[in-house]
Formats: structure tokens, sequence, C-alpha cells
């Protein structure tokens, strides 16, 4: 496939994911690296995700406001993330994609059967440094193996029953934390090639047109509706990963 089948299709897959991201805060390389899968292989899919995971959540982050309080909420959850991340990727060259999507698709699909049926248990103030602290790095584990670290982030924010805006405001902040050092991590094992880097840059437009067709419709949905689509989403998702993990 050559650059320009390559952008032809990322633009397409990232203006849906990014549809995605903005109804529900979530799902950008998760919605897009399932697409993109489909055709092309999983490390190259992750790459071309990294410019349009960043600067989505950069986004999102500007357009939700108050960055200073949403840090000094969930710092010790980014910063395990953060570092976490990182030493995932630099360790985990030779994992298998295929164990990747059957453990990331299980643990989606679990989480969003769980909640469409009952209430996920709540995490009391006392042992939320904790909780951010074990689901940090596990959020980091799966971000590392497969570049989708959502899961933990939302398990995280369902048990603390955070409003819609702040959920939205959180995970566009943890998912950028995250994103950063994965980038990273991935330029210094070579994932990342000149050209792939190139149509990963030219790929944030559609990602972000698709973000704003996504923020209007999520500004007309109650909380109870927006916390449904977030798992019904998921649970669509993870069925796709698991599909590509047994076949």
């Amino acid at each position: 496939m050559d650059l320009i089948e390559l952008l032809a299709i990322g633009a397409v897959v990232f203006v849906i994911a990014g549809s995605v991201k903005g109804m529900v805060g979530i799902g950008l390389p998760t919605a897009a690296i399932s697409m993109l899968t489909m055709v092309i292989d999983p490390r190259l899919a992750i790459a071309l995700g990294l410019g349009p995971i960043i600067a989505s959540n950069a986004w999102q982050i500007w357009t939700m406001g108050d960055l200073r309080g949403a840090i000094s909420r969930y710092w010790v959850f980014a910063i395990s993330l953060g570092v976490s991340v990182f030493l995932t990727v630099l360790l985990s060259a030779d994992v298998s994609d295929r164990v990747i999507f059957l453990a990331l698709g299980l643990s989606i699909v679990s989480f969003a059967v769980l909640n469409l049926r009952f209430v996920m248990p709540r995490i009391p103030n006392r042992f939320d440094m904790l909780a951010q602290f074990v689901f940090g790095n596990l959020a980091g584990i799966l971000g590392g193996l497969s570049g989708v670290w959502i899961a933990p982030v939302i398990m995280y924010m369902s048990a603390r029953q955070v409003p819609k805006d702040e959920f939205v405001r959180a995970t566009g902040l943890l998912l950028f934390v995250g994103g950063v050092p994965f980038a990273v991590a991935y330029v210094q094992q070579g994932l990342v090639t000149p050209e792939t880097g190139m149509v990963s840059l030219l790929l944030i437009l559609p990602t972000l047109l698709g973000f704003s067709l996504g923020a209007r419709l999520r500004s007309r949905l109650s909380n109870e509706k927006f916390r449904k689509l977030v798992l019904y989403v998921f649970l669509l998702l993870g069925l796709n990963l698991l599909r590509r993990g047994l076949f």
C-alpha cells in the first residue's frame, strides 16, 4: 500500500474515530486501531495514530478548560501512566499482537457488560491516591502493549462517579499524558519511519473534524445517556478487538 492509499484510508478512519471521541471523550485509538488493523499491520496502525491521539487530546483539554484543577486532582494517575507506558513499550517489542488484542478486548467487553447491568463500586476519597496509582500503572501496561489504555481510565472514573464534563476533561488529560511518552518510546524503538510520521501528522485534520462533529452531539446528551453511550461504544470496540485476536 502506497502513502496516498494509506492517507486516504486513514482519513476516513480518523473522521469516524474522532467523532466517537468527540461524543464520549474517549475511544479514538481504540476505534482507529480496530478499523485500521483490518487492512494494515497493527504496529503500523498504532504508529499512524500517534499524531491524532496527541493532538485530539490536547484540543480536548484546551476546550474543556480547568487544566490546573485536573492536574491537581489526577497527578498520581498521570505520573503512574506516563512512566509505565514508556517502560512497557521498551520491553514489549516481541509481544504477540494476537495476545494483546485478546487481553485488551476481553477487559473492555467485561467492563462494558458489567457496567451496563451493575453499578461500579465507588472508590472512597481515602483510597483515591492508591486507586490512581493502581489504575494508572494498569493503564500504562495495557497502553504500552497495544496503544490503547482507556479501559482502566474508564474504570477509575466510573468508580469515582465523576460528572460528564469532568469525565471528558480528565480522560483528555490522561490520554494526552500517556500519548507523549508512548510516542517517544515508539520512535526510540524504530517503529515510526519518517513516512509514517508524516502521514500521522496529516491525519490530525480529519481527526479534529470528526471530533468537532461528535462534540456537538455530546452537548445534547444527559449524564445517563452519556454513560450508556460510552459503555455501548466500548462493548462494540471490545468485541472487534476479540475478533481480531481470535481470527
